[in-house]
């Protein structure tokens, strides 16, 4: 029984891993939840609720983050896509080695 909640931990640990990754792009939360959604099949309740417990531990970081978001301009949805592609890789490298 142990192996199912060590699968999620790591579940939600790869999560969390993407959307650093999103915030590294200045993305919203909205556009994380639909990118993860799109190119990494996971439920946009689930990045929500990554993303809220991080916002939780970080405030400093995500008061900075929305100031200096609003004056950024998006990114093209191709960088997005090569970005989280990327990113998929990437946690699935490293996923054994935590």
């Amino acid at each position: 029984m142990g192996e199912s909640s060590n699968s999620s931990a790591s579940y939600i640990h790869m999560v969390q891993h993407m959307i650093e990754k999103c915030l590294i792009f200045h993305m919203s939360k909205e556009e994380c939840m639909e990118a993860l959604s799109k190119h990494a099949n996971i439920k946009p309740v689930i990045t929500s609720t990554v993303w809220n417990e991080l916002e939780k531990e970080n405030k400093e970081f995500f008061e900075e983050y929305a100031k200096a978001k609003s004056k950024d301009e998006r990114m093209s949805e191709e960088e997005t896509s090569q970005m989280i592609q990327k990113m998929i890789s990437d946690s699935s490298k490293g996923a054994g080695n935590d």
